[in-house]
């Protein structure tokens, strides 16, 4: 019997993001992984992040051919982005994962081989890119999420590890969208101390011009 899912997912191509489809056939009894779609070195090597990850969180590799399909399939893939969607794919179509995401949420992240989810590059703009294409809720790591989240008009989840993902979705573990203070983040690492002219090198003509107008109270421009 085949057993077949689709997970929404996104990736970076240069510094936009679009995105990707990670569709799952699961099907005979032979043990079999493959990924198509133009995966480079990083994302064929996902398939040990994956099975590694799968059982190291209590999980059971299926039994059979597991193909990969990243579409669209003209567009080259690059990273380990897609670990956590191919995973996820893996779990809906062996009947692990209850209930699957739906065509509005979209899941990205790199899978250690103990199931830890970590960061990607470029969460903005793949969070972004999800907005764009009508996406209402994003999983991410939660290095990730403040970053994503400060795309509006999307819900970021960020979660640390596979289990977390499933039980989210399955409705078990209740986690609040991520909320982002963005003047508070502009101002993180702002050093403020007063301005002293006597760190100014060079520039004496116009020190000295600052000096007089400030003397007689003279505005400078």
């Amino acid at each position: 019997m085949r057993r077949y899912s689709k997970t929404l997912s996104a990736a970076l191509l240069g510094i936009d993001g679009y995105l990707v489809e990670v569709e799952v056939d699961i099907h005979g009894v032979s043990p079999y992984f493959i990924t198509v779609g133009l995966p480079d070195a990083a994302v064929k090597e996902s398939r040990e992040r994956v099975q590694s990850a799968l059982t190291n969180s209590g999980f059971k590799m299926p039994d059979g051919k597991v193909t990969v399909n990243l579409a669209p399939a003209d567009t080259r893939k690059e990273g380990p982005i897609y670990d956590l969607p191919i995973a996820v794919g893996i779990l809906c179509a062996s009947g692990q994962l209850l209930i699957p995401p739906d065509s509005k949420t979209a899941v990205v992240g790199e899978l250690a081989l103990e199931g830890t989810v970590r960061p990607v590059k470029g969460a903005l703009p793949l969070a972004l890119a999800c907005r764009q294409a009508g996406i209402k809720s994003l999983i991410i790591s939660k290095e990730n999420a403040p970053q994503a989240a400060l795309a509006e008009g999307i819900d970021v989840y960020g979660i640390e590890s596979l289990e977390e993902v499933v039980e989210l979705l399955n409705g078990s573990l209740a986690i609040p969208p991520t909320e982002v203070d963005i003047d508070q983040l502009f101002r993180a690492g702002v050093e403020e101390y007063p301005l002293d002219m006597a760190e100014v090198k060079g520039q004496e003509h116009a020190k000295r011009a600052l000096e007089v107008a400030a003397a007689g109270s003279h505005n400078i421009l």
